[in-house]
């Protein structure tokens, strides 16, 4: 057996480790290790590279940027800032029809901006808006898809978590990623605010209505949220006008978030240690699947495969935008069976060199970054696409009376959204890529 066949035939072994539900770390690393020992002939050379690959992934120091972002979502939930997100609002959509469902949207966009991961997003917008979606009458799966799909805007409004995976394996510049990030976000949120409107009125009796807030009260719930504005302001504004690099813009955004929580009362010695915890515990996540990712790419790339894949598609003549076309469609399906940040670690170094050698009009900059959010976009679908959305299951655990199949009627909704905006950003890149300096 040749190494390239070896290589090949490694994609269907993953797929099974993955279907009997091997940890998608594990599975990679295992695969990755049997491979590379076939084609050296031994356990020496893969043990070795062990050693190193596991140095090496720990001892990044772009890689710290990753827990910085997850402490700044943890700070930021305890300093009441989800809530203080959705009483603004709430306040001034609350009394429109579907105006709670998107009320609880635009607080997802706003602690999305300070938080970086989907599912952390999801999770606690559905512990402060799904009581208040369930009081005004909103029919049970409405609520549930409508926060599934809000806490997807965690994963693209940057700082996003996923997004510095991306632009770390690309070798791309991250304050660059984050600002082509921040139109396709408002625009996924437009969305689903839209997808909410026609939902209500298709399904009137699945929302109810409650009484306008006097306006002095609407002023005074936007001032509260001044600390998402000066957070975001400061980590994203900073990272891109050079004061501090995207690693020390993190640092500055734990340490915003943090005191903010100190004085809302919310950052005490036991919240401080749990935050440290649960920050150490994703840590960990993250960062074994990035050493299982590493270690599989690390065998593909002897063996070759990504090369001859790129050969093979040039060779055969394909227009630049059928290969693009699918390989979304390839993340649109396998996004519904794997979480967002294996699917990025996992074909990323498989799929960008076949894109990078294709002819889109653009600067080879301005495709990856381009590539990166319409990658990004599509696996975001991926969470709350049926029947493995992990969104959907985050939000009916908070919600146990509502059948998870009410949630996949409304989700669809949602669904249609994205997939058009994605054809939008496909069709016209200018729109993610006009705040990008030449």
């Amino acid at each position: 057996m040749s190494t390239l066949e070896i290589g090949f035939l490694s994609f269907p072994a993953l797929m099974v480790l993955i279907f009997i539900r091997v940890p998608i770390g594990l599975a990679m690393f295992l695969v990755g290790f049997v491979g590379l020992s076939m084609v050296t002939g031994g356990t020496n050379i893969a043990l070795a590279r062990l050693k190193s690959e596991t140095y090496t992934t720990f001892s990044s120091y772009s890689l710290t940027i990753v827990p910085m972002f997850l402490l700044m979502g943890q700070f930021a939930t305890l300093g009441g800032m989800s809530s203080a997100l959705f009483k603004a609002a709430e306040g001034f959509l609350g009394h429109r029809k579907g105006g709670v469902a998107m009320a609880a949207v635009g607080a997802c966009a706003g602690f999305g901006a300070i938080c970086g991961s989907s599912l952390a997003t999801a999770a606690t917008m559905g512990r402060v808006a799904l009581p208040e979606l369930k009081e005004y009458g909103y029919a049970g799966g409405f609520s549930t898809a409508t926060l599934a799909a809000g806490g997807t805007l965690g994963i693209l409004i940057p700082p996003s978590v996923v997004l510095v995976i991306y632009a770390i394996l690309t070798e791309q510049n991250i304050a660059k990623l984050f600002l082509a990030a921040v139109v396709p976000g408002v625009l996924a949120a437009l969305g689903y605010v839209i997808a909410v409107s026609i939902y209500v009125r298709l399904h009137p009796d699945a929302a109810g209505t409650r009484p306008p807030v006097p306006m002095a009260e609407r002023f005074r719930a936007l001032i509260n949220v001044w600390p998402v504005l000066l957070v975001f302001g400061t980590v994203v504004g900073g990272i891109y006008l050079g004061w501090f690099t995207p690693t020390e813009g993190a640092a500055v955004g734990a340490f915003g978030t943090g005191t903010i929580a100190l004085f809302n009362g919310g950052l005490n010695w036991k919240t401080l240690i749990d935050s440290f915890v649960e920050t150490a515990r994703s840590t960990a996540m993250v960062f074994f699947i990035i050493l299982g990712a590493g270690f599989y790419n690390g065998f593909l790339a002897l063996t070759q495969v990504p090369q001859e894949l790129s050969n093979f598609v040039i060779s055969q003549g394909y227009s630049p935008w059928t290969v693009l076309s699918l390989i979304l469609i390839f993340y649109l399906i396998f996004g519904c069976l794997m979480d967002s940040l294996s699917m990025i670690l996992l074909t990323i170094p498989i799929f960008f060199p076949v894109i990078s050698v294709l002819e889109f009009g653009m600067s080879t900059e301005h495709v990856a970054i381009w590539f990166g959010i319409l990658v990004l976009i599509v696996v975001e679908v991926g969470l709350i696409t049926p029947p493995v959305g992990m969104n959907l299951f985050i939000i009916n655990a908070m919600d146990r009376d509502t059948p998870i199949v009410e949630t996949y009627k409304a989700v669809g909704y949602f669904v249609a959204s994205d997939i058009v905006r994605v054809i939008i950003l496909v069709l016209f890149p200018a729109i993610t890529l006009f705040l990008i300096p030449s």
